[in-house]
């Protein structure tokens, strides 16, 4: 009995090199220094997030009261009338509102994007919660910094046919939906444009031999041995 000529060849180990086919090279393994944040880490960057959103609020608050058409009325010692029945400032309060909201909405999105760029989901539902809160904030400080709300108070106060401001008010409550609606549509356009990329997904399926080959350039062919 001889022994055999060629010596055995030892088994593969599973951090082994892949054989190398032309053209092919192995796919990149995830880089273990990158390590996601932890469930209470994470939830505490879409507190922080929501809480600071949320004080941008008393920017709104302050914006919409400096920008916000007056309602004037009068009154004539009995009952309080608007100065100008045909008047558009009510409705103007509203549309002031949506568009300081959205701009805010933006803003805070982009800057929450650019400080937590792999925030994850917690960072998100961060933006959204604090956006609504930081529109009610905006509603509240507003109203309670403007006019006086008691318009009875208030026109006996400056007496019979002087005209006097009324009260800011909100009055299509769906406003408040514009700061988180605007934040996430900014919020998700930037990732979409910015964020950072899956490494796979330049990658090639894998071919008959188990790995996965770098994507072919335009115009370029493939060769196959026999």
């Amino acid at each position: 009995m001889t022994a055999p000529l060629t010596p055995h060849e030892p088994p593969h180990s599973e951090h082994s090199e892949l054989p190398q086919y032309p053209g092919a090279t192995p796919a990149p393994m995830p880089d273990d220094g990158e390590e996601r944040d932890s469930v209470p880490a994470a939830l505490g960057k879409g507190a922080l997030v929501a809480v600071l959103v949320a004080v941008c609020g008393v920017l709104l608050g302050l914006l919409w009261l400096w920008l916000s058409p007056r309602v004037p009325l009068v009154s004539d010692g009995q009952n309080v009338y608007l100065k100008d029945t045909e008047g558009e400032e009510a409705i103007g309060g509203d549309g002031v509102f949506v568009l300081i909201s959205l701009a805010l909405g933006a803003l805070t999105a982009a800057g929450v994007f650019w400080r937590f760029r792999k925030g994850g989901v917690a960072v998100v539902l961060g933006l959204a919660v604090g956006g609504a809160l930081a529109a009610v904030i905006g509603w509240r400080v507003g109203v309670w910094l403007g006019p006086s709300t008691d318009i009875v108070a208030h026109a006996k106060a400056v007496g019979p046919n002087v005209v006097f401001d009324g009260p800011l008010e909100l009055r299509a409550k769906s406003a408040i939906v514009a700061w988180p609606a605007a934040a996430m549509v900014v919020h998700l356009a930037l990732t979409y444009a910015f964020g950072p990329r899956d490494p796979y997904e330049d990658e090639e399926p894998c071919d008959e031999g188990g790995v996965a080959g770098p994507a072919h350039p335009e115009g370029g062919s493939t060769r196959k041995d026999a």
